[in-house]
């Protein structure tokens, strides 16, 4: 059954951080682009480029991504487009960090003179195009980024680069908070070596200890991995009464190394989060994942909009950050009114300002009603309230928490909002 809680103020893992979100991440500042050098071009068209996985260890979150997107496309067209011309869309394929296509794949969104790029999913593949985007005073708009990176350093005064999902900061104070809930306190994680599994590792980690909870065991693997069988033993061995695995699509492959060293699901208490809260009916045994909690950065899709978005793919199964890539572009699109320009540093400037502090509305149709008015906006979308603050990320959010039904497909069970 699907409940929505109360708004959740993080109480048992306050200690953790602060959530204060300019004072996130880790990023550096070499290789920055001051948008004050950036291109100001226009066409008079609104060109949005999706830079998603179509390939690649994060490809079960393109369907979706794409499908917001084009979903708010077309939503726009229908309400009149932007700008007096409908807005064009162009598809390219992110892969991951393993693929390296992502910086091709970019040059082809570029060429089409993409005023705004939607994507990348993971946070690293951003980061090895970030700068090439906004060095062609083009807005990158990512509706999966979690790095905290991406809120200090060359992030950390505005620019071109915006996100509609929140840090890892608070997707790992809610596993934290979940975990402690759960009765949970002697907690071994398995993580990815890269940016993301390291950041979220210590996040919930941090949480964990501050409210007095043991992490019995922290074990990374890389990337590249051909085994786990190394990493798997030193979980078995740490003996604990949880598990939380930061993983990507090799899921499939360590849960049954799990199994077998006697720490699986259906032994010891397994987490997943954003990266591996998939869809398993066709990879693993039934009954594998039942009982196992996931979580997902955004608010509960609606039945309409998921309704609507099965009539841009009707093959979905997977709804995650679908509601972040509407929302990406519906706020590129009215961003791009508020200028009266579909140039990209024009059109970040107006960004932040349409998520906050004016006339509320939902819809495209009616919040460019209001700006046709000369009315100052606040737009609300279908993954939460958004309110971008001064580094282009939210400053609200939601993280959903989900739980596998024997055939191994994952169902909501609450909803956690929290202030960043």
């Amino acid at each position: 059954m699907t409940r929505r809680t109360k708004t959740f103020r993080l109480a048992a893992v306050a200690a953790t951080s602060a959530l204060v979100l300019a004072a996130c991440g880790g990023g550096d500042d070499d290789g920055g682009s001051d948008d004050s050098s950036a291109p100001s071009r226009s066409d008079g068209v609104l060109t949005i480029g999706m830079l998603l996985p179509q390939t690649g260890s994060l490809a079960f979150l393109g369907p979706p991504e794409f499908a917001g997107v084009d979903l708010a496309i077309q939503e726009i067209n229908e309400a009149g487009g932007v700008l007096g011309q409908d807005v064009v869309g162009v598809k390219a394929d992110s892969g991951d960090t393993d693929s390296g296509i992502a910086a091709a794949e970019t040059d082809k969104l570029l060429d089409a003179d993409s005023d705004v790029i939607i994507g990348a999913a993971s946070s690293g593949v951003s980061m090895t195009v970030v700068d090439k985007i906004m060095s062609a005073g083009t807005v990158m708009f990512s509706p999966a980024n979690t790095s905290t990176d991406f809120d200090n350093g060359k992030f950390a005064d505005p620019d071109l680069y915006f996100r509609t999902a929140p840090s890892d900061i608070l997707q790992g104070a809610v596993m934290a908070n979940l975990l402690i809930e759960d009765g949970k306190q002697n907690v071994a994680i398995l993580a990815r070596q890269d940016a993301y599994g390291e950041t979220l590792a210590a996040e919930i980690k941090k949480g964990l200890e501050a409210a007095g909870s043991t992490v019995a065991a922290t074990v990374f693997y890389g990337e590249n991995a051909q085994s786990y069988d190394s990493q798997v033993a030193e979980i078995a061995e740490s003996q604990p009464d949880a598990v939380v695995l930061v993983a990507f699509e090799e899921t499939t492959t360590i849960v049954p190394q799990l199994v077998s060293a006697g720490v699986g699901p259906q032994t010891v208490s397994t987490y997943f989060v954003d990266g591996n809260t998939a869809d398993y009916s066709e990879d693993l045994p039934a009954g594998t994942l039942a009982g196992t909690k996931g979580t997902i950065p955004g608010a509960e899709a609606a039945g309409d909009f998921r309704e609507r978005l099965l009539t841009i793919d009707p093959g979905l199964t997977d709804f995650a950050y679908a509601g972040e890539s509407y929302d990406a572009t519906i706020v590129s699109a009215l961003a791009a009114i508020a200028a009266d320009s579909d140039a990209g540093d024009k059109i970040a400037e107006e960004i932040p300002g349409v998520t906050e502090g004016g006339t509320k509305c939902t819809t495209f149709a009616e919040c460019a009603e209001l700006l046709a008015d000369g009315e100052d906006i606040d737009y609300d979308g279908v993954s939460g309230p958004i309110e971008l603050g001064e580094t282009g990320s939210p400053t609200a959010a939601s993280i959903g928490i989900y739980q596998y039904g024997p055939d191994n497909t994952y169902t909501p069970v609450k909803y956690i909002s929290g202030t960043i």
